[in-house]
């Protein structure tokens, strides 16, 4: 496939984390005149940009919950959710052909044949009768060129709303947020709309624009080494949680004994200070929770962990456990270890 100046790629897994391996393998292959059209959809997942940082963006504990699975994407941009019903689209190219009127032609032309309205909007959304059903996203280096989005087809909005507003907490963050807004899916303008409709525009269209264009189908394959390289990053908590730029996050609560402010200042998904603050009387249990917490990564059950291995004090043994049930309840991952497939 990367012998063909003008090709199509068509992904057939719906893993997530080697979707994007694919994608930024051929972004590193890209030949001098080449364009690809790279096409694939994830299952039950949730993309960040490059520099977000999930415990703002993402309901963790829902997702783990549903089997959903995060992963973080080498572009910029918002947070999106990726099921079967929502198709991805990936121009890759020598970053001297780059030309976003000449993508996005593709895209919506793709969509106008159907019949539906459809325009560019602001710096990223494509939209229909004012309601988004593409985000866009993109990278460039020396040589390449990256313009890759999604298109709503028939995707779960319920899920979507659910995995993607995240519950008011008091989070300090340098990362980028995504702005929410009103979104709906293509069939909901066309009745019957299937998904591999548009694939069947999106590669008309393609080489109407570009020309023709050899086919290549694409499944899951570990084998060159680069890209396995890439998918075990793109799995690993190191990526997917590790990168988030620095930020804070406050958890506030009254028990029976007393008040309780515990404040943690992240870097690289690991707690580099936490402070606890608290108008208990055993200011023993208060001082030795900042002292476990520090140091340790961010994450559910090793902070339910380390808690755990505390002492009760006598002067309140249960106000330890009252600490450990309602850090277990909030917006932190369990993340659990994450088996990859070799």
């Amino acid at each position: 496939m990367l012998n063909s100046r003008i090709a199509i790629i068509r992904s057939e897994t719906l893993d997530p984390w080697f979707n994007l391996a694919l994608e930024e393998y051929l972004f590193s292959k890209v030949a001098a005149g080449q364009v690809l059209l790279l096409l694939w959809q994830n299952e039950n997942t949730v993309v960040i940009g490059k520099h977000q940082n999930p415990w703002k963006e993402c309901r963790l504990p829902e997702m783990e919950r549903d089997g959903c699975k995060l992963t973080r994407r080498m572009s910029g941009g918002g947070a999106v959710f990726h099921d079967k019903g929502n198709l991805n689209f990936s121009f890759i190219m020598d970053r001297c052909l780059y030309n976003l009127e000449n993508q996005l032609n593709v895209i919506l032309e793709a969509i106008r044949t159907l019949g539906i309205k459809a325009e560019f909007s602001g710096r990223n959304d494509l939209i229909a009768h004012g309601k988004k059903f593409s985000g866009n996203a993109y990278r460039f280096d020396d040589r390449t060129a990256l313009h890759h989005g999604t298109l709503l087809v028939s995707a779960d909005l319920e899920k979507l709303s659910r995995y993607l507003t995240v519950p008011p907490q008091k989070i300090q963050s340098k990362g980028v947020d995504s702005v929410r807004s009103r979104v709906a899916n293509l069939g909901d303008f066309m009745d019957g709309l299937r998904l591999e409709t548009m694939v069947f525009n999106l590669k008309t269209q393609f080489r109407r624009q570009y020309g023709d264009a050899a086919e290549f189908m694409f499944d899951f394959d570990l084998s060159m080494p680069e890209l396995n390289e890439i998918y075990r990053r793109n799995a690993s908590w190191e990526w997917r949680y590790g990168e988030t730029p620095r930020f804070s996050i406050v958890f506030e609560q009254r028990f029976s004994w007393g008040n309780i402010e515990i404040q943690l200042k992240l870097e690289k998904g690991c707690i580099a200070n936490a402070t606890v603050y608290s108008d208990a009387m055993d200011m023993d249990l208060i001082e030795a929770i900042a002292q476990k917490l520090n140091s340790l990564s961010y994450r559910k059950a090793e902070l339910l962990s380390g808690l755990s291995s505390l002492e009760p004090t006598s002067t309140n043994p249960a106000a330890l456990q009252d600490v450990i049930r309602w850090l277990a309840k909030q917006n932190i991952p369990s993340e659990y270890e994450v088996s990859t497939q070799t």
